[in-house]
């Protein structure tokens, strides 16, 4: 399976909770020179000062755990 392919699967595990705050996470794009992933904070996230927290702690430290090939993720 693909990186990219397991990025996205690995948002879909953390997507619910996302939601319920009445945000969302959407995979942009990996580069992989760098090993980043890069993904974009939609809905109440976009402007909320917990969004660098839930970008850091949540979104991740859940794309790591399922794709330790991933160093970095950052916001788009």
């Amino acid at each position: 399976m693909k990186i990219e392919e397991r990025i996205g699967e690995a948002l879909d595990s953390i997507r619910e909770a996302i939601q319920q705050d009445g945000g969302d996470v959407e995979f942009v794009s990996y580069d992989g020179f760098t090993k980043t992933a890069f993904i974009a904070l939609t809905g109440q996230c976009v402007g909320c000062p917990a969004s660098t927290l839930t970008l850091k702690m949540g979104v991740e430290r859940a794309i790591k755990q399922v794709v330790p090939e991933v160093e970095h993720v950052e916001a788009y």
